[in-house]
């Protein structure tokens, strides 16, 4: 609503610009479209396009910046080019000039940080961390390689970002909105408009368009960067997977001496069923070893002592289960008697047993022959992981030794798999049909983040599917595509073009008409072609936000003109021209609305910190000045995304 607000009233606070992100260093910038400006370059060095206070912004600053915007952009958008980023290049510049303008003001006001919590705050950067969770050297100077920053970059952008936690935040601390303000910007949301709107559609306009060869030539030459096809690699891939070890299997002798080691696993064990009596005093031992072996029952020869049946009754056990019950001696007397013996007594650390062996039980388990098939799929298993694990081993020492990638695989002897030139989403434009696997996604990822003349890399394939080393083949530089490849869409584009001149021309006629006092419909009617009829509408400025995408343009117009005024407008999604006249305002009332006063009083404390952060800034870059280098800064925007405006 509060962006609303302002676009609405005209008010000189504009949007937030661009977001600097350095992964997890800055949280954003987010900046207003407020510029101080001196004309000129007069006073500034060569190669600096601004200059506040005693801040400089080369032009080595805006080309990494742009480079890290597209970058970024390249994430979602394989095809981006700068060319794409063309019109974020003043937000860009303008968000560079408002950090300048933050670390002038707090070094010229003697807010200095010191060098200790910088570092501190790049050890805390996850990228910079190494396996044992602490600040690494080697990670951190790979981080810088990956973003392709230096250490003083990554300096400044942490210094900024601290400085505008420390400095703009506190300024907008505990932001209150009244509840006067609140209701007054209530009834705006309320405010209804009446009105008509016309709109010149581009697609009435196309009959008869028919470019010559020479026609698509110029338009081609005039709109190059519009063509520009993104950075394309040829990348060489040589996976390491469970194929490149298939034939490893394990001999008759390791199967063998695996049964033998898992005898318990594979053979079984022999279990016996025991009644045990346990007393401290040998004589009772004595005397229930004589009844047993006299014939009576193991349990009755051991109640005159204080033990029932269930005391004596062990059950079946094997023999290591019998030695952690009763001992290591008992047990070895214990599974060398015979079937029905009475054993003992025997003295253990817990008394004198008594045993009797009520059952012997052979062991169950399988022959080697059963189990072959299973031990030797398992061994396979195991060995194949372990020869993978050396051939990777073996592959990077090489490549550590200077081995080039064509040595290192052909010494391993993998297959090598040349893609076809590719994006970074791994597409190829000349065959739409092409897709690498799933799999090798990660290989794409690192062929991209190489630079041409790096080392190969062994990157790990996803759900165990091996390895594969990667090398750049070629480099193919954003470009624009060949125009015979292109011949059919730039033949679109250039009807679409003059499809718009000749929908604009009408439009800016019927506009004419109708700012000079004429009814719409009558305006339209005279324009000399079939166009869609006028239509009326009929909103509330609340309904704005709430409008399809269609409607929000046309809407946002109707709220800006006074009565009876109208304006031509282009379609934000170029199907043609709109033509908006607000014929009626009724003026809203929140006073019997008070949950939308509430609403916008809350939506405001929101919003209005991140004002008040931005006023402040303001006011630093008028405290400490902003000389601006226009000629060198279109250059430099001639130079990175290839347009003047």
């Amino acid at each position: 609503m509060l962006a609303s607000f302002r676009r609405l009233s005209k008010s000189a606070v504009g949007t937030s610009l661009m977001v600097i992100v350095l992964l997890m260093i800055l949280a954003g910038f987010a900046m207003q479209d407020i510029r101080s400006v001196f004309s000129g370059g007069a006073g500034l060095s060569k190669g600096t396009l601004v200059k506040v206070g005693d801040e400089e912004l080369t032009e080595r600053d805006l080309s990494n910046a742009m480079r890290r915007a597209l970058n970024q952009a390249r994430q979602e958008n394989p095809e981006a080019s700068y060319a794409t980023l063309a019109n974020q290049f003043d937000p860009i510049l303008g968000s560079l000039i408002d950090e300048r303008a933050l670390l002038a003001f707090a070094d010229d006001h003697g807010f200095a940080l010191s060098k200790r919590l910088i570092d501190k705050e790049i050890a805390e950067l996850p990228q910079n961390r190494g396996l044992n969770g602490k600040f690494s050297e080697t990670a951190y100077r790979t981080f810088l390689q990956q973003q392709q920053m230096t250490d003083a970059d990554v300096r400044r952008l942490i210094t900024a970002g601290l400085t505008q936690r420390l400095v703009l935040a506190p300024a907008a601390v505990d932001a209150r909105i009244p509840v006067g303000v609140a209701r007054n910007y209530a009834a705006m949301l309320l405010e209804g408009r009446q009105g008509q709107l016309v709109l010149v559609p581009t697609k009435a306009f196309r009959a008869g368009l028919n470019p010559s060869d020479g026609d698509i030539q110029s338009f081609y030459a005039q709109n190059r960067q519009r063509y520009t096809v993104g950075e394309q690699r040829v990348i060489r891939i040589a996976k390491i997977g469970p194929e490149s070890v298939a034939n490893v299997a394990p001999s008759d002798a390791e199967i063998a001496a695996y049964y033998k080691a898992n005898q318990a696993t594979y053979g079984g064990a022999e279990t016996r069923v025991i009644s045990q009596a346990v007393v401290q005093d040998k004589k009772q031992a004595d005397a229930i070893a004589a009844r047993a072996r006299a014939g009576a029952a193991f349990a009755a020869a051991a109640a005159p002592f204080g033990l029932s049946a269930e005391d004596v009754s062990v059950g079946p056990q094997d023999r290591a289960q019998f030695a952690g019950l009763a001992g290591e001696a008992v047990a070895n007397s214990a599974f060398t008697a015979a079937n029905g013996a009475i054993v003992g007594p025997i003295r253990s650390d817990l008394g004198w047993h008594v045993i009797k062996i009520d059952e012997i039980r052979g062991a169950t388990g399988k022959s080697l022959a059963q189990v072959r098939g299973e031990i030797a799929a398992q061994l396979a298993t195991n060995k194949r992981k372990e020869a993978l694990t050396e051939l990777v081993t073996k592959v990077e020492d090489q490549i550590d030794g200077g081995a080039s990638f064509a040595e290192a695989v052909g010494a391993a002897k993998l297959p090598v798999t040349t893609t076809p030139p590719i994006n970074s989403g791994g597409a190829s434009r000349k065959d739409p049909a092409y897709r690498l696997p799933a799999e090798l996604a990660p290989v794409v990822k690192a062929g991209f983040a190489m630079m041409p003349d790096d080392d190969p890399e062994v990157v790990t394939l996803p759900n165990e599917a091996g390895f594969a080393v990667v090398a750049v083949d070629s480099v193919i530089e954003a470009a624009p595509a060949p125009l015979a490849e292109i011949k059919d869409q730039v033949r679109e584009d250039w009807i679409h073009r003059k499809a718009s001149d000749r929908a604009r021309a009408i439009a800016s006629q019927i506009a004419a008409k109708v700012a000079g006092g004429m009814a719409v419909d009558k305006a339209v009617a005279e324009a000399g072609v079939p166009l869609p009829p006028a239509q009326e509408i009929s909103a509330r400025r609340i309904q704005i936000a709430q409008a399809n995408p269609d409607a929000v343009a046309p809407l946002r117009m109707l709220f800006s003109l006074t009565e009876g005024k109208s304006r031509l407008m282009a379609d934000p999604k170029d199907r043609g021209f709109f033509i908006i006249k607000t014929n009626k305002i009724t003026p809203g009332n929140a006073i019997t609305n008070p949950l939308l006063i509430a609403q916008t009083q809350t939506e405001f404390q929101r919003t209005v910190p991140d004002e008040l952060g931005q006023q402040l800034l303001a006011a630093m870059k008028a405290d400490q000045g902003v000389k601006r280098d226009e000629k060198a800064i279109q250059a430099a925007k001639r130079r990175i995304t290839g347009a003047d405006q």
